[in-house]
């Protein structure tokens, strides 16, 4: 009778041990994009994040570039954080949007994603940053006008990831900025081949309604309605059905409103149509949309997004906030999803910001640190 206790307490030990080590190993990475001055890094809660992506490096010639002291001193100092928050991984950027014009003619030659390569893995060591992220937007699509896509950049993508990988090695971090767009996800990616090959998929469930549209929407929708497909849920449905395993997908957060123009009352502006002024950070929302200016706050319950209709100067605006926020972190960790994400860092607050509301959300949910 001893024996037979003993067994099934040690198997309840080893059950709760390897469930601890699922959870520990479930844990939502938070990922913010960096684009700022050197001199801000350390006004944010940076300990709140995994992996902080200094945003952009470019391509100078076939190399991969730093193009200035001032942006070599940001990722240094994003480097540095490293001995504050061990846990930090601190990866590299490419591109952004207009900032990869030459990649399909670079990566559409072996010779070119070579040299590419070799000078990723130099810059990484140089500045002892731990991976590299791709935010080619967007291969093998219509982009910024002007620019030249090819249908091979599909397939050239994956041969410089794989090519990344290999040189790199595999504790070298790679991750790649993926629209979360239904015509990206179709067309660009080669997802099953790209899918083993990286630790992150950061999806843009962002600018859904973008600078181009002539239509107002959630521009980061969680849900879809009938009067807009496209949402964060959606795009994370749609490489379910392609089989990209959920703790590679990263889902997108704004830290920035969109505001459109020209947009009559109906509906409260929103599915209306309008055309794109200009974005507002977070940090700035309480003052430059306020209700003293004319804003009006409205919540869709159905995409479960934030917007705001301004009735006198006739505008728009659609945003992420503390509620919305909240609901893509629960969204991340019931899936089982990888993590969050969101561009960018310095358009939030010092304290009590949107990372924080990630990071409470977060602890919660996960029972601590």
């Amino acid at each position: 009778m001893t024996r037979i206790l003993a067994f099934f307490v040690a198997l309840a030990f080893l059950t709760s041990t390897v469930q601890a080590q699922s959870t520990n190993a479930r844990r939502l990475a938070v990922i913010g994009y960096y684009a700022g001055r050197s001199t801000a890094v350390d006004s944010f809660p940076m300990g709140e994040l995994t992996h902080v992506i200094f945003s952009f490096a470019h391509l100078n010639g076939n190399r991969l570039w730093i193009q200035n002291a001032r942006d070599s001193a940001t990722l240094t100092a994003l480097v540095g954080l490293k001995s504050k928050y061990p846990q930090l991984k601190v990866l590299v950027s490419l591109g952004g949007w207009g900032g990869c014009r030459t990649c399909p003619d670079v990566f559409s030659t072996n010779s070119g994603r070579q040299e590419f390569v070799k000078s990723a893995r130099e810059l990484l060591d140089n500045f002892h940053a731990d991976g590299i992220d791709l935010d080619w937007e967007y291969p093998a699509l219509e982009n910024v006008p002007g620019y030249v896509y090819y249908p091979a950049d599909k397939d050239n993508f994956t041969a410089v990831v794989r090519l990344l990988r290999k040189t790199l090695g595999k504790k070298a971090v790679i991750s790649f900025a993926a629209g979360g767009f239904t015509d990206y996800l179709r067309t660009s990616i080669d997802w099953k081949s790209i899918a083993p090959l990286v630790n992150y998929i950061n999806l843009m469930s962002y600018d859904l309604i973008n600078g181009y549209a002539k239509e107002t929407g959630h521009h980061t929708a969680l849900y879809s309605r009938p009067e807009q497909e496209q949402s964060t849920d959606r795009a994370v449905r749609w490489l379910d059905s392609a089989g990209v395993p959920r703790h590679k997908v990263v889902i997108g957060m704004a830290f920035y409103a969109r505001v459109f123009g020209g947009v009559d009352s109906i509906n409260d502006g929103l599915y209306r149509p309008g055309h794109f002024l200009h974005g507002v950070s977070y940090k700035d929302q309480a003052s430059v949309l306020s209700s003293d200016s004319g804003y009006v706050y409205h919540w869709d319950n159905m995409s479960q997004a934030p917007y705001m209709y301004n009735a006198r100067e006739q505008t728009f605006a659609s945003f992420d906030d503390t509620a919305s926020i909240r609901l893509k972190t629960e969204y991340a960790i019931h899936k089982g999803l990888g993590g969050v994400m969101f561009w960018q860092m310095t358009e939030d607050k010092f304290t009590d910001g949107l990372l924080d509301v990630i990071d409470r959300t977060k602890t919660k949910m996960e029972g601590g640190r």
